[in-house]
């Protein structure tokens, strides 16, 4: 058979990720103010893209929709929950005065919510920002460099080469206010001798504010404050010589090598707290930002639970229809052609923020619908849950579910939580009945652990026998695993811990 070249006609299927499809992926997966950045870049590229700040009928409060109804644009889409006995919970503006945080929960981590940050996560409408901020609390204040320049300054006896060394010790002073270089290395890079540097750094490290700079150590930033406040005595010096014991809690060895007696080895240790480890540092003066949740829950009047696009978290857009006029009465070919392309990416913008609005409602709705639990009881009433569960019950892929999940907030009456806080691994029941969930066991754990008493401190085991009488088939390895991702020390540890009540 002669083999000869030839063209041939076929037709095949693939998938072709057009720019726009590229750009409604991308979205997808952006936050509220990662998507709000973006806007802003394309308000400021696109001269046919504007903000929509005009208030027509649309604004009025919508009727409230069928159950399954996922509906509107993405701004105003709106979606009902299963209906729950009405005065079953406060409304997320109607918090009792004597809340009980412990069952309130918070997006960072793994949340047990009994912590003393387990307060809601504090948001306000509009700009992200603390309410009651004082612009004064903006003003700048002087390095500590500056500080220590000026005290540098007014300390009264110095001599011209005292003076010399001490500007070059602040200047050798890191982070933490610990001196960064040897004091032979100053005086071999000043000329002076050794001795200068020492006797200057010394006058520093106790005359000026704070207290403990310019030491090479911490032992030796410990035992300039305690000398400052006369509590320097040869007990406290042998406990700052074992700093490594005290990290690891050892507290009977070092209560015998001080040769003090429980009381006055529990104020020693109080005494070593209240010192600063790292006086010279300064954290950032970053701005605090708030949380502006995507999805809003809130109950209607009949009861039921409704979730909501927050609107103020999404950009509203639109083509400039006066400017396309123009170019079109008036403008050249090029003009025109310029306008049709800006228009196509301006409509693309759009379709890709309405698109990710109704899919977000659309998987929150079905997370709240499945977790509803947690709105009357907290993080004990969390059920099991994967991206699979949702991806099934709303069509979608799990990736997509991924995406409009990862960096998505909502407003509940136990906080703000991010969308991942309601997606928890399933614990089987010893008796085959409905599955607990991890989020809710790290709980039970966290509660044990706090109602520890100083004679009944619980072993892993101990915590796992607990659970397995509550009908919770776990093991004592995975108990370990929740009780070291909740950062709580290990049973020994706390013993330690409870033997000193410093």
């Amino acid at each position: 058979m002669a083999i000869s070249p030839g063209l041939r006609l076929s037709q095949t299927h693939s998938l072709v990720m057009t720019p726009q499809l590229r750009l409604a992926i991308r979205i997808m997966q952006m936050s509220s103010v990662e998507v709000t950045q973006l806007v802003a870049e394309e308000l400021e590229r696109n001269p046919l893209l504007i903000q929509d700040d005009r208030e027509g009928p649309e604004t009025a409060a919508p009727e409230r929709p069928a159950p399954d109804q996922i509906a509107g644009d993405a701004g105003h889409a709106l979606s009902a929950l299963t209906p729950l006995k009405s005065g079953t919970l406060a409304g997320p503006g109607d918090h009792p005065l004597d809340t009980d945080y412990a069952a309130e929960a918070c997006g960072g981590g793994f949340d047990d919510g009994s912590g003393v940050d387990g307060a809601p996560v504090p948001w306000r409408h509009g700009a992200a920002s603390w309410e009651g901020q004082d612009d004064l609390a903006a003003a700048v204040q002087p390095s500590l460099q500056d500080r220590l320049s000026a005290q540098l300054r007014l300390t009264a006896g110095l001599t011209p080469r005292q003076r010399l060394i001490g500007a070059n010790l602040i200047a050798c002073l890191g982070p933490a206010g610990r001196l960064e270089n040897s004091p032979a290395e100053i005086a071999a890079a000043l000329g002076v001798p050794p001795d200068d540097v020492e006797h200057v750094r010394a006058l520093m490290m106790t005359g000026f504010e704070p207290v403990g700079l310019f030491a090479r150590s911490l032992k030796e930033c410990l035992t300039a404050q305690l000398v400052v406040q006369n509590r320097f005595d040869p007990a406290m010096e042998v406990l700052l010589g074992h700093l490594d014991l005290i990290a690891g809690r050892h507290y009977t060895k070092l209560r015998g090598l001080c040769g003090v007696d429980e009381a006055d080895f529990a104020e020693m240790l109080a005494e070593l707290r209240r010192l600063d480890p790292r006086p010279g540092f300064e954290a950032e003066a970053d701005p605090a930002v708030t949380i502006i949740p995507d999805v809003l829950i809130r109950r209607a009047a009949e009861g039921e639970w409704l979730v909501e696009l927050n609107e103020e978290a999404l950009p509203r857009l639109r083509v400039d229809d006066r400017l396309q006029m123009r170019v079109v009465l008036h403008g050249g070919k090029e003009d025109r052609g310029f306008v049709q392309a800006r228009i196509a990416d301006a409509n693309g913008l759009i379709r890709a923020l309405a698109q990710r609005g109704r899919t977000l409602l659309q998987v929150a709705s079905e997370i709240m619908r499945r977790q509803s639990d947690f709105l009357k009881e907290g993080v004990t009433g969390l059920h099991p849950l994967t991206l699979k569960d949702i991806a099934g019950a709303t069509g979608l892929h799990e990736s997509t579910v991924s995406r409009v999940t990862s960096g998505k907030y909502i407003a509940t009456p136990r906080g703000v939580l991010e969308l991942k806080y309601f997606f928890t691994n399933a614990v089987r029941r010893i008796d085959g009945g409905e599955n607990h969930s991890a989020a809710a066991i790290r709980f039970k754990i966290r509660s044990m652990v706090d109602t520890e008493t100083h004679g009944a401190i619980l072993s892993d085991d101990e915590i796992m026998q607990r659970l397995r009488k509550e009908g919770i088939d776990i093991a004592r390895r995975t108990v370990a695993k929740y009780r070291d991702a909740l950062h709580i020390a290990s049973s020994v540890q706390r013993k330690r811990e409870k033997a000193a009540p410093a």
